[in-house]
């Protein structure tokens, strides 16, 4: 039943919204129908121009400039043969470990090191880059902002007119209904559009099953390894839980793109081994600029250190912090670094630059010789408000800072030793550490007729499931055979 003072406000929140509507279809440029956009381009333009910066701030682009040369190559040419061929597209490769591609309104278009990794040809490169561009020419990304804020608005109004919570949330849901209704159908549209403009550029389109294949393996994988260490997967959003070669709708549609190819293109490129050139030496895994994670140590070559993690702990590598957990997240280290800026004691770091108070346990430790203290406080941690411990360590004229929470109340010290082994353990590097701090890279060989799975596998420095790694890496997982004579990609 409907409240009665939400009911007499429907009619004049309907002709608003309908007069929103009406004011607001735009003509698609893929369909020819009308959309609901209350975006226009040179607004989705600037959009995606602001946007930029940011998305470089936090990924950093990839250092290579003839890898950035030659996708930026790849996207024109494809972008050229798309439905909105007046806009500029920028193609970046991002420094990033994520397997991931992604596009801002305007024509922005990201692919990472990651998943470029994970490719096996130009063509499977071009499928990524065209469903992208895609997702731009049918103005995915203007359409999902108009829905998002269409349906905030809403909640706004039903909500600042009755004054009803129940009405707030009503928008609310509303509000995610209409989001999630984006997921399949564009992401499907998208693979239509990128088939359709490899096609029409002299490729292949059934490269854009290759690469689903390939993603949908590697998503597999990281799923069962997701489940095994208790955490979130991270996976490419372009890619359905049906597998590709049991997606009906996705063949037809790449079928259709097909039959573009055979009414004017007699050739469908593949181009593995111009591909396979520009990727080797590729950087694999931690970049330099974050640091490197070779089992339970963590090395860093510009900040000049190194420490070892609890052996068996999972360790986690962010922007601005290191993270290890416990097996089965039931405890964690987490370091972090900051500027020293006063010639203060360690202790009284923690005390004025943390406004950490309440320090107990304390005591001064000298780690490598370097100055420092450790203490336990109270702290808010990912499982609540607990005794924490922690240390820090002046190197040069950085303050590090590790500390330690423990999942159970009842246990404090249940981690102290890891703790402590952990904070003596940092030093400054070596001679031998600094060749451990630099990233593992990507390096192509020729298989011979005695290479094995196994072989190869126990000579890779992959540190965690490195026959899996090289089965992905080469698109033969779960169980393909090696063929000698092939391009085979291994991690150095």
């Amino acid at each position: 039943m409907i409240n009665m003072d939400i009911k007499k406000h429907i009619k004049p929140i309907s002709i608003a919204l309908l007069t929103l509507l009406l004011s607001a279809c735009a003509k698609n440029p893929v369909t020819g129908d009308s959309d609901f956009v209350l975006m226009s381009e040179d607004q989705e333009i600037t959009l995606g121009r602001q946007a930029h910066p940011k998305i470089i701030k936090r990924y950093g682009r990839y250092k290579d400039p003839q890898l950035q040369n030659y996708v930026q190559e790849i996207g024109s040419k494809l972008a050229s043969k798309s439905h909105r061929n007046n806009l500029i597209y920028r193609f970046t490769v991002l420094d990033s470990d994520e397997v991931n591609a992604f596009a801002l309104p305007g024509g922005y278009i990201y692919i990472t090191r990651g998943l470029l990794a994970y490719i096996n040809s130009e063509a499977e490169m071009a499928a990524v880059l065209g469903h992208e561009i895609g997702h731009v020419t049918a103005r995915h990304g203007a359409r999902q902002q108009s829905t998002a804020t269409l349906a905030n608005i809403l909640g706004a109004v039903i909500g600042a007119r009755t004054g009803s919570s129940v009405a707030q949330n009503a928008g609310n849901i509303l509000s995610r209904a209409l989001i999630s209704g984006y997921g399949r159908d564009h992401e499907l549209q998208a693979d239509k559009l990128g088939a359709e403009y490899l096609a029409r550029s002299d490729y292949d389109p059934d490269a854009m099953i290759d690469v689903i294949r390939v993603l949908k393996n590697q998503e597999l994988f990281e799923k069962k390894l997701a489940k095994k260490e208790n955490r979130e997967p991270r996976t490419y959003h372009g890619v359905f839980a049906t597998h590709p070669d049991n997606d009906k709708r996705l063949q037809d549609v790449i079928k259709a793109a097909g039959n573009i190819r055979s009414n004017g293109i007699n050739t469908a490129h593949i181009n593995r081994d111009r591909f396979i050139k520009h990727i080797d030496n590729l950087v694999y895994g931690d970049s330099e600029e974050e640091g490197i994670r070779r089992a339970s140590n963590f090395y860093h070559k510009e900040l000049g250190f190194t420490l070892k993690f609890p052996d068996g702990w999972r360790i986690k590598n962010r922007p601005n912090s290191v993270i290890a957990l416990a097996p089965d997240n039931k405890g964690l280290l987490q370091l972090i670094t900051t500027d020293q800026n006063l010639k203060i004691p360690p202790r009284d770091f923690l005390l004025k630059r943390l406004n950490i108070d309440a320090l107990q346990q304390g005591k001064e430790i000298t780690p490598a010789g370097l100055r420092g203290y450790s203490a336990v406080a109270p702290l808010e941690t990912p499982y609540g408000e607990r005794d924490t411990r922690i240390g820090i360590v002046y190197y040069n004229t950085k303050a590090y800072i590790l500390f330690a929470a423990n999942k159970s109340s009842k246990q404090a010290g249940l981690y102290r030793q890891s703790f402590f082994n952990t904070l003596n353990s940092f030093h400054p590097l070596n001679n031998e550490e600094l060749k451990l701090a630099e990233p593992l890279r990507l390096k192509i060989i020729t298989l011979e007729p005695s290479s094995t799975i196994d072989s190869l596998a126990n000579q890779s420095k992959i540190p965690n499931y490195p026959q899996e790694q090289l089965r992905l890496l080469n698109n033969l997982y779960p169980d393909g055979k090696l063929e000698p004579g092939k391009k085979f990609k291994i991690v150095e």
